[in-house]
Parts: C-alpha cells; structure tokens; sequence
C-alpha cells in the first residue's frame, strides 16, 4: 500500500536563512580553528597565525551575530521558530520524549512537524555549545587581537605607563606592562579552555546531528534535509504536534 504523503509549511525563511550561514560559518571557524591550535605542526610563521586569527574572528562575527538574530527570531517567529521548540521543557515534554524513544525501539518512527522530542533536546545542546563558543571567543578576540568589543579594555590593562592603549598592538610586546600583560594572560585562560573544549563539542554534535538527520531521514521518510532549504515539509502520515 501506498503511503499518503502530506505537505506543511513549517520552516519560516529567517530560520532557514540561520541554519546554513550557521552551517557555513561552523565550517569556516573549524577549518580556521584548526590552522590556529595546530600552527605549529603546520608549518604557520606569527605572520601567519595572527592573519589566519584576525580572518577567524571576522568569521566569528557573523557566526556571532546570526545567531543573536535567532536568538531574538525566537520571540517573533512561527511556533516552530520559538523558544518552546528549541528548549527541551514545558508541558508533557518528557512524557514526549520518552514516548518516541519507545516507539523507535519498536521499530517505529513517529513523525513531527517541527523537532521531534529527541531532536529538540539535540538543537538546544548544539545552541548551549554555539553561545559558549561566542562568549569565549568574543573575549579571546580582545584578548589576543585587541578586537571588538572588548579589544580597547584590555589595551587599556596591558598599556606600559605613559603608553597610549590604541598604540598596544597584538603580537608585539614593546609597549605593554609585562605584569598586567601576565595578568591579562591568567584571566584569558579559562575562556580559552572553554572555547578548545567547545571547539571539539561542536565538532562531535556536528556530527552526530547529521548522523541523526540522515537515519531519521531514512527511517521515517520524511524530508528533513530538503525542508530547511523549502521550509516544507513532507509527510507520509499525520504529525505527532499537528495543531
């Protein structure tokens, strides 16, 4: 017998929009990130490493700012952009969750129009891991390249005394207090290691979303991949989150 298929308008364009420059951008910063934490084995001069850093964080601008245009299209968009589809909470949600993953034990795929209970617990781990990734690394733009937003601040902390902070330029020492310059550097630390650590997360999510997209895709029938690029989606059956 013939599966009925049905189609749903369920990705607004503002959401499609942010997922690939989101793809993009991640693509972009790893390659990028890569070439930095591994500069060295790379064969990278300071010249450079610092030219591969300034192109990582204009990268990162972007990345930065879609995703705080999502982040806001969150209050404004269809019930399939808000916050109560991408946060893993409210009403039955858990009851949600437990019924799918005992319905796919079985062999069983049960179908929604927006992310189904398992993928919504996935996307709010991935937009944890980017807001992280954005917070460090705005701050490590200001602390390694004396970049926006927060570059003229630490100028200000490492400049020598009678130095002027706009004179304090990234990979030269010659006009910093080299005490407040080892200060700087301590407080940089942990952000660094959360934007390292982060950096290999996203990686692991990265994969294991398209991983799940594709057997899901597979099993179940739906389109997911194409729908983000359409904003339809096709069904062969009714949606568990139909209105």
């Amino acid at each position: 017998m013939e599966k009925s298929y049905i189609v749903y308008k369920v990705w607004d364009l503002p959401v499609r929009l942010f997922h690939w420059i989101n793809f993009l951008c991640i693509i972009g910063l790893i390659a990028l990130g890569t070439m930095i934490l591994y500069h060295r084995d790379l064969g990278l001069s300071d010249e450079g490493e610092a030219l591969v850093q300034t192109i990582h964080v204009y990268v990162g601008y972007i990345f930065a700012i879609n995703l705080f245009v999502r982040l806001i299209w969150a209050f404004a968009g269809n019930r399939f952009s808000r916050w109560n589809n991408l946060i893993p909470i409210g009403s039955g949600y858990f009851l949600k969750l437990k019924n799918y993953l005992s319905a796919a034990r079985e062999g069983k795929h049960l179908l929604y129009l927006g992310h189904n209970p398992l993928g919504q617990l996935a996307v709010f781990a991935i937009m944890i891991a980017l807001l992280a990734m954005v917070v460090s690394g705005l701050l490590m733009a200001g602390t390694d390249l004396y970049m926006p937003p927060f570059g003229s601040y630490f100028q200000k902390w490492v400049a020598a005394t009678g130095v002027n902070p706009s004179d304090v330029v990234a990979h030269v020492r010659d006009n910093v207090d080299e005490t407040a310059f080892a200060e700087m550097r301590a407080f940089r630390r942990p952000f660094s290691t959360v934007h390292v650590w982060t950096y290999y997360i996203i990686i692991g999510l990265v994969i294991l979303h398209i991983g799940a997209v594709i057997y899901t895709e597979v099993k179940s029938g739906a389109n997911l991949i194409s729908a983000m690029f359409t904003g339809k989606k096709i069904l062969p059956g009714e949606a568990e989150d139909e209105d």
